[in-house]
């Protein structure tokens, strides 16, 4: 497994980021970012479940738009920016809001340089599908192993536990409404408390592109790292990061737009 020196995943890829702006001409040109905050029905259309968390409104989606390019990123605090990638580089990446608009930015360059792929959310029941492949690819992959989830996505979590069987599937989640929930006949576990216990005891692990956002990442990969788990992270967030640090990334109905 590939492991990646340093405090932290971001402060890395930006040092990796500025050196592909620089060599591209991109870094002292004017080049407009536009962020935007999303609907539900423009990030995700209308999938037939209605439990997603930008639907019920935990998360948004936010849309940054470099040259040509369009990419998303999760997140519980959208803002929106407007300047050069020069100061996307020089965002402090200290609060959920600022990481949101450096990761969303950091899709839309790679898509336009054709570095990453599969930056716009799926839509409709494209989701439901992405779940049944999910759990599938995991299945044929690694076989019937016990499967750790970080971060409750609804139809992936359904998959899982009709896949693996409840007793081989442990959930994780940092919204309060969720832990200690059943889902799905899983108890859902604080992700603050647990989630070491559930990388110790699941053979694979599912992680949510969102925890790039929210700061838990850098913990979650060593974590993986130091009990040697496989581990895949899922969505359109972790586009362009997986691409940039070498880390695996499952996403089967992001689009090219």
């Amino acid at each position: 497994m590939n492991k990646i020196h340093g405090t932290s995943i971001l402060k890395n890829s930006k040092i990796k980021l500025k050196e592909i702006i620089r060599k591209n001409g991109l870094y002292d040109v004017s080049v407009s970012v536009l962020v935007k905050t999303l609907t539900p029905e423009e990030a995700i259309g209308k999938p037939g479940r209605r439990d997603f968390p930008i639907i019920i409104g935990k998360e948004r989606v936010i849309e940054a738009k470099v040259l040509t390019a369009r990419a998303h990123a999760f997140t519980d605090s959208p803002g929106e920016f407007v300047g050069r990638l020069s100061e996307i580089l020089d965002l402090p990446l200290s609060s959920n809001k600022e990481r949101a608009i450096y990761i969303a930015a950091m899709n839309a360059v790679l898509k336009y340089l054709n570095v990453a792929e599969k930056t716009v959310h799926c839509k409709d029941e494209d989701p439901e599908q992405c779940a049944k492949e999910i759990a599938s690819h995991i299945l044929k992959r690694w076989g019937k192993v016990k499967v750790g989830l970080i971060g409750l996505n609804p139809a992936i979590a359904e998959m899982l536990t009709k896949t693996f069987g409840k007793e081989n599937v442990t959930i994780t989640d940092l919204d309060k409404q969720n832990i200690n929930s059943l889902k799905f006949g899983v108890k859902i576990r604080d992700g603050n408390e647990m989630t070491e216990e559930l990388i110790k005891q699941s053979g694979v692990i599912i992680v949510t592109g969102t925890t790039l956002v929210n700061g838990t990442f850098d913990y979650l990969i060593n974590c993986i790292w130091n009990y040697k788990k496989e581990y895949l992270i899922y969505g359109v967030t972790g586009a362009g990061i997986c691409e940039l640090m070498g880390l695996n990334r499952i996403c089967p109905y992001g689009r090219n737009e």
